[in-house]
């Protein structure tokens, strides 16, 4: 499905930007736990520094992300965030960025919806994206066992069109890149990435990257991620 116009909504505390050919009746309400689960709807709900929900509700597949801090600041301010304009809010944000990215053919889930609401000097954040095709991330895929190398040079591949097209991505690690059946791989959670002129930044990912990898291989039976491994990756990043 091709994009639709981009819309902007009032609601009660705030406002909503979304894609009308992927959400036609504006209702805030999909942005909430209990509106999913009273239809029946909420299929999971994982952990971690954003509260990432699974919708089906038969016609629609769609991921549910509400925004929260990480690190020593989540303890003062947790979900909160400061008001300094709609258009900077991290929901619009990540949406209009997806929006560029999938216009632009890489592989990224489609912005459904995004909202904030305000109170006094700061906001909350939610947003709605279409589902991908798996949800198998790296970091599980690497708990199953080792990877051979054509699935490394996919995951270079991948990063490498994102630095292509000059997109830096905040947090990119292993749970961030999911393996479709197929061989595809997929970026998720732009949270505060951006696009810019390419240069030392990409390397600075990569390394973050790698750390990554690292830590979520650490304890796991040797060859699940080693130099060769870290190789093909760094070749599918060189092949783009």
């Amino acid at each position: 499905m091709s994009a639709g116009p981009e819309t902007v909504a009032p609601t009660a505390r705030g406002a909503m930007l979304y894609d009308a050919s992927r959400c036609d009746q504006p209702d805030e309400r999909i942005f909430t736990h209990g509106y999913w689960l009273a239809g029946g709807s909420l299929q999971q709900i994982t952990g971690g520094r954003g509260t990432v929900a699974f919708i089906d509700d038969g016609e629609r597949r769609w991921v549910l992300r509400h925004y929260r801090r990480g690190g020593l600041v989540a303890r003062l301010l947790g979900d909160r965030y400061l008001w300094t304009g709609a258009n900077r809010t991290r929901a619009f944000r990540e949406w209009r960025l997806l929006r560029e990215l999938r216009s632009a053919g890489l592989p990224v889930p489609a912005p459904v919806a995004a909202r904030y609401e305000r109170g006094g000097l700061f906001y909350r954040a939610d947003l709605v994206t279409t589902e991908l095709p798996t949800r198998r991330t790296l970091a599980h895929a690497l708990a199953d066992g080792p990877l051979d190398a054509r699935t490394w040079r996919a995951v270079g591949a991948c990063v490498g069109r994102l630095h292509a097209h000059g997109v830096h991505h905040a947090d990119l690690n292993a749970h961030n890149l999911l393996l479709g059946d197929d061989g595809s791989v997929y970026v998720v959670d732009f949270d505060r990435g951006r696009r810019r002129p390419r240069g030392a930044w990409e390397q600075a990912v990569l390394e973050r990257l790698r750390r990554s990898l690292r830590k979520v291989t650490a304890g796991r039976p040797v060859g699940r991620f080693d130099d060769a491994a870290w190789q093909d990756l760094l070749r599918g990043v060189k092949d783009v």
